[in-house]
Formats: C-alpha cells, sequence, structure tokens
C-alpha cells in the first residue's frame, strides 16, 4: 500500500488538451474515483497514473517514488481493465500467473501467490477453466485476482463493472468495495456511472473537460457543490435562471421572488434545488417560498414519482416524492402547490 501523488499533471495532443493541471493526493488505503462525463480526462488520468500514457507535464509520486517517467512493469500499480484482458487460450490460473511470469517471480512463489489471489476473490477450484466457461462477474474476477497476485501498491480500475448487468454490477461492487476495505489497498477507479462512485469511494474527484472540478466525499458534493456542474452532475437538480436582487432575495427569469439565504452579490445567478427538498400539496404550507405550478409529466419510479412541473412560460423544475400507499399520481396539466424552505437552494453566478 502506498500513498499516491499527481501534481499538475497535463496530457495534450496537439492543440488538445485532455488533462489540464490536475492536483490530486490519494492516501494509504484510500478508495478513490474518478467520475464525469465521457471525454473528462478520467480514463486519460488513470492510464498516466498506470505508464501506458505519458504526461505532457507535472508528476506523479508513489510512495516516495517519483514513478512519472518509469514504464508500467516498474510503477507497482496492478491495472483491471473495462474488457477484462483476460487471454482466452488460457485457463484462470495462468491468467492469474501470468504476470508473475513477466516478472520472473520464482515457479515456487508463483502457485500460492496465485491460489491466495484466487481465494480472495472466491474463486478457489476454479483454476482450470477458461474465460468462455465463465460469467461476466468470474471473469471480472479473475481480472482483479490477477491484479492481485501481483502484489500492488496502487490498484487500478477502469470501468471495472461497465460489462456487467444491473444486478451483477451491485453484487460485485459490493464485492470489490469490501475487498478493498479488508486490504487496505489504496485503490482509484474511473466511472461515469454516480451510483457506482457514490457507493463505492472515500472520495469522489468530479472531472470535466480534463479539469478537476471538485474534490470531496459523498456529501460534500451532493450538499455543497462547488458550482452548476457538479450540483447537476451529482444527483439531480432543479435548476432556475434569475438574478441576485439583494440580500437574500432572487428573482427567476419569469418575474418570480423568491427568499433565499444563499443569495448574497447581486447580479446575474443560476438557483438550485435538490428536488426531495421541495414539498408538495399541504407540506408546503408556511414555507416561505410557495407556488402554484402546472404539472407536464409524471413518472412512477416505485419508491418515488418523479414529476416536471412549470411554474411559468420561463421556469421548469424537478420534484421527487415518495410514492406513499394510495397516493395518487400527478396527471398532466394538473395545478399543484410546491414550497421550499429559505435555505433550500444554492445560488451560482451565471456561468459558474
Amino acid at each position: 500500500m502506498a500513498r499516491l501523488s499527481i501534481s499538475h499533471l497535463k496530457k495534450t495532443y496537439g492543440d488538445f488538451t485532455a488533462v489540464d493541471d490536475v492536483d490530486i493526493t490519494v492516501a494509504d488505503g484510500e478508495f478513490l474515483v474518478l467520475l464525469g462525463p465521457s471525454g473528462c480526462g478520467k480514463t486519460t488520468t488513470l492510464r498516466m497514473i498506470a505508464g501506458f500514457i505519458p504526461p505532457s507535464a507535472g508528476s506523479i509520486t508513489i510512495g516516495e517514488r517519483d514513478v512519472t517517467v518509469l514504464p508500467p512493469w516498474k510503477r507497482h500499480c496492478g491495472l483491471v481493465f473495462q474488457s477484462y484482458a483476460l487471454f482466452p487460450h488460457m485457463t484462470v490460473a495462468q491468467n492469474v500467473a501470468f504476470g508473475l511470469e513477466m516478472h520472473k517471480v520464482p515457479q515456487a512463489e508463483r502457485g500460492p501467490r496465485v491460489a491466495e489471489a484466487l481465494r480472495l476473490v472466491r474463486l478457489t477450484g476454479f483454476d482450470d477453466r477458461y474465460p468462455r466457461q465463465l460469467s461476466g462477474g468470474q471473469q471480472q474476477r479473475v481480472a482483479l485476482a490477477r491484479a492481485l497476485a501481483m502484489e500492488p501498491q496502487v490498484l487500478l480500475l477502469d470501468e471495472p463493472l461497465s460489462n456487467l448487468d444491473a444486478k451483477l454490477r451491485l453484487e460485485v461492487r459490493v464485492e470489490i468495495r469490501e475487498l478493498q476495505r479488508k486490504l487496505g489497498l489504496t485503490t482509484i477507479m474511473v466511472t461515469h456511472d454516480q451510483e457506482e462512485a457514490l457507493t463505492m469511494a472515500d472520495r469522489l474527484v468530479v472531472m470535466e473537460k480534463g479539469q478537476v472540478r471538485q474534490i470531496g466525499t459523498q456529501r460534500e458534493l451532493y450538499e455543497k457543490p462547488a458550482d452548476r456542474f457538479v450540483a447537476g452532475f451529482i444527483g439531480r437538480s432543479a435548476f432556475l435562471d434569475g438574478e441576485v436582487t439583494a440580500p437574500g432575495r432572487f428573482r427567476t427569469a419569469g418575474g418570480l421572488d423568491m427568499a433565499c439565504a444563499a443569495a448574497a452579490k447581486p447580479g446575474p445567478a443560476t438557483l438550485a434545488l435538490r428536488p426531495e427538498r421541495i414539498a408538495v400539496g399541504g407540506e408546503a404550507d408556511g414555507l416561505p417560498n410557495r407556488f402554484t405550478a402546472k404539472v407536464e409529466h409524471a413518472s412512477y419510479l416505485g419508491a418515488l414519482l418523479d414529476i416536471q412541473v412549470s411554474l411559468d412560460e420561463h421556469d421548469r423544475m424537478l420534484l421527487q416524492i415518495p410514492n406513499r400507499p394510495g397516493l395518487p399520481e400527478p396527471q398532466p396539466d394538473e395545478s399543484i402547490t410546491i414550497g421550499w424552505a429559505e435555505d433550500a437552494g444554492l445560488v451560482y453566478p451565471r456561468g459558474a
């Protein structure tokens, strides 16, 4: 296990900057997730850590060693690829042992290390099977065992669950997290799946256009997003464009005046509200911001109802309410009362 530090990391391809001045520190034994939309630079960052892509600038340190210019096989990193990259003509045991052979680990040591790696991922007894004889989840665990057999200082996971079906993803992500905690292994995972990131990470790094937008725990990113992008990417938010007219007051583009504790500096701004912070019907009584809205669309999601409403021709919002027994589903064009507290929203200067 080791602490990992990335300082001023940058990668350019001609005029295009894929990763732009990224600084990240991962504590010994921490599980860090790089999260962002496609093309945000998260996979490029991971591959620079692994040594597959040379950085254009910056440094990468694992423990006390600067590994910036070292080849992949000298970095003591274990990498699990999105496609698993198993050799179809090799058995499970041979796949797991492959890296050990390449590193010229003595034959007498390979067997116990392969057996221990398979035990950790609960595949004892699968030694002689071939990848084609395994389920997707089992193949993923073989790839993980191969990385663990190398006894890496840092484990790198590149979208490791993306090829699994929804139910299996739930099971395998719990297995990976429990194993990582048990081993105390410093781990960095790349994903675009919010739920996956929120359930597995100690901390998250949200990236966009090659830059880090915010680093923090799940609670920090959800309750105190640094900007509008993070507020929209982590969880869901209703956004109302308008302006701060005075400290504590916000007016929407449609002219609705609202009390907002987060409103400070007057000027063009956006109000962000989490759907669960918006009360509906009688629960909105007595709240400082109380309006009549028209239902545009309602979606049944089992435990929740998603409701898209319009306050006027300019202002639309997304609500979420618990699906209680006997609760009628709102219908299009139905009028409902909504409301929220003065401290329910966050305000971002326009363009932030």
